[in-house]
């Protein structure tokens, strides 16, 4: 059996490996649109933004792996088209028949064109290459564009080199969408406190060469615009091939497309999620990791779904934090926070109709598969007490 993967990162790199794990002996290659041996991204925005890791730490497997397992990755090849009638990928150069196919295409970075039509110096953070660029230039004044996981991990990591920063963002509290005004309020409180000017309920107005101007009436002349509003699947693949897609690859709970010889995994997959009971794209490493060791199965004929729960984390400044699970497009009832302050350590769980939605953990290292056992189920009484264990929460006990 002839098996492609499309993309080069975590979850092509995962599903490659699985695949050679549970046994798949014929022909597997990867198509890597970028030159770099397949990576992972979290480390873009964290340490090797921070100088802290070698890039070569991002690497999902070494390169020699690909060839002691036989498997064909081919850097700097990006598919040009797919054609489903006769099974085939196209690229620059050639075409490969498959009998199963893997799209892991991931997501491109939102740009504003309005910025990017200015003598502005503009970055964006998506690649490695970005990464490396970015952090020769994390000096002087910085403004950031956007307050979501981008941005503020950018924003530490200039305030850390030295860089005089400031944020906008046209919401009330940073990752509100995400995490609600109550959990935002104290990463903005985190961020103040590092010396970064947080503008919320603000937007760039203008640009002028290299001045701009806020929508508040501030003025300034950045070094640096770092944007981080969001990324959009690359799913025009797919789109073209034919396949369905709302804003990235429709998958079913087992990570099949509308075609049944493919698949898709990570950023660009709208996975219909069996648990959840709705369609759902998560642009996190965890789930690229987990869904491309998934597809892979499922390409091997496990048609079990895929019912692990979103996860991600960040890093900022002192702060670690994880989240598990997701509260969707219906919103919450109630935020139960155990603690006042995210340095010191701080639980919170987002809960409706007595179900646990959600729950994150900041600095609370031992709290992530308390975490995990507690989502999904209800509500247990005592969840806001810091006096409770959260081990003795968990169904089954107490």
């Amino acid at each position: 059996m002839n098996i492609v993967i499309v993309g080069g990162g975590i979850a092509a790199a995962n599903a490659a490996r699985e695949l050679r794990e549970r046994g798949h002996t014929g022909s597997l290659t990867v198509l890597a649109a970028e030159d770099h041996v397949p990576y992972e991204r979290p480390p873009l925005s964290k340490g090797v933004l921070l100088g802290n890791d070698e890039p070569d730490s991002a690497q999902v497997l070494p390169l020699e792996w690909y060839a002691e397992h036989d498997v064909s990755l081919r850097r700097g090849t990006p598919a040009t088209g797919i054609d489903l009638d006769v099974g085939l990928v196209r690229f620059d150069g050639g075409e490969l028949p498959f009998d199963r196919l893997l799209l892991t295409t991931g997501a491109t970075s939102r740009h504003l064109a309005d910025l990017d039509d200015t003598d502005l110096s503009i970055a964006y953070l998506r690649t490695l290459d970005e990464s490396l660029d970015l952090k020769s230039r994390l000096s002087g004044e910085i403004l950031l564009v956007g307050a979501g996981w981008i941005g503020l991990e950018v924003s530490a990591a200039a305030r850390l080199a030295g860089a005089n920063v400031t944020v906008v963002d046209p919401s009330a509290q940073p990752l509100l969408a995400v995490l609600g005004p109550e959990l935002g309020a104290k990463f903005a409180d985190l961020h103040r406190s590092h010396g970064v000017d947080l503008r919320l309920e603000t937007t760039v107005e203008s640009a002028a060469g290299t001045r701009v101007r806020l929508s508040d009436g501030h003025e300034l002349t950045p070094d640096l615009v770092v944007v981080g509003v969001g990324a959009i699947a690359d799913d025009a693949l797919a789109r073209d091939a034919g396949l369905a897609t709302d804003h990235g690859v429709l998958v079913d709970a087992s990570l099949r497309a509308s075609d049944p010889r493919v698949f898709a995994a990570g950023d660009v997959a709208v996975h219909d999620h069996p648990v959840l009971g709705r369609r759902i794209r998560v642009e996190h490493w965890d789930t690229a990791i987990h869904q491309g060791r998934a597809a892979a199965r499922a390409m091997l004929g496990d048609d079990a779904p895929y019912t692990r729960m979103p996860f991600f984390f960040s890093d900022q400044y002192d702060v670690g934090m994880e989240y598990v699970g997701s509260v969707g497009p219906d919103g919450y009832d109630e935020v139960v926070i155990r603690g006042d302050d995210l340095a010191a350590g701080l639980v919170a769980f987002w809960t409706k109709d007595g179900v646990v939605l959600a729950g994150m953990h900041a600095n609370d290292w031992d709290a992530t598969d308390h975490l995990r056992r507690l989502v999904g189920k209800p509500v247990p009484a005592g969840l806001g007490d810091s006096n409770i264990a959260l081990g003795d929460l968990e169904p089954g006990q107490g």
